[in-house]
């Protein structure tokens, strides 16, 4: 039977979900590599290059990361200009960690059979917005 037949979902959010949290643990920055091609992507397009962007998702660079099924979405700032990103998980070509590269990388084909509707995208979003994220306060930390 081949993956079609079977009507799997894609393993891609659940493998960026686990990569992030495995770079974390070991204290490692985690970076997101995607395609900012893509529909529906919203990321600064001033940092995009050759259509594909960098971002940097260490937990205490960006505010009520949320990593789904359908998308990714957090704030942060760029420019010292604060934006929210949204980043469909078809966008996500890589999560790795800056210091040793390890991490992974997707087939951009991945997705061609999966279709994601406006609705899906619409009923993502408006479901972030609504939750209740309680609010960290802020904290200073120093560097040496």
């Amino acid at each position: 039977m081949s993956e079609q037949e079977l009507n799997l979902t894609p393993t891609r959010p659940y493998l960026t979900r686990a990569i992030y949290e495995w770079i974390c643990d070991n204290h490692l920055t985690p970076h997101l590599l995607v395609d900012a091609t893509r529909p529906h992507t919203d990321v600064p397009t001033q940092f995009v290059q050759d259509g594909q962007i960098v971002l940097n998702i260490v937990p205490h660079a960006v505010h009520r990361l949320n990593i789904n099924n359908e998308a990714i979405t957090f704030s942060a700032r760029f420019g010292g200009v604060s934006k929210d990103i949204y980043i469909p998980i078809d966008a996500v070509l890589g999560i790795y960690a800056r210091e040793n590269s390890q991490g992974m990388f997707f087939d951009p084909e991945e997705y061609s059979h999966v279709k994601i509707t406006e609705d899906a995208l619409k009923s993502n979003t408006t479901e972030t917005q609504k939750s209740d994220i309680p609010k960290k306060k802020p904290s200073l930390r120093i560097l040496e």
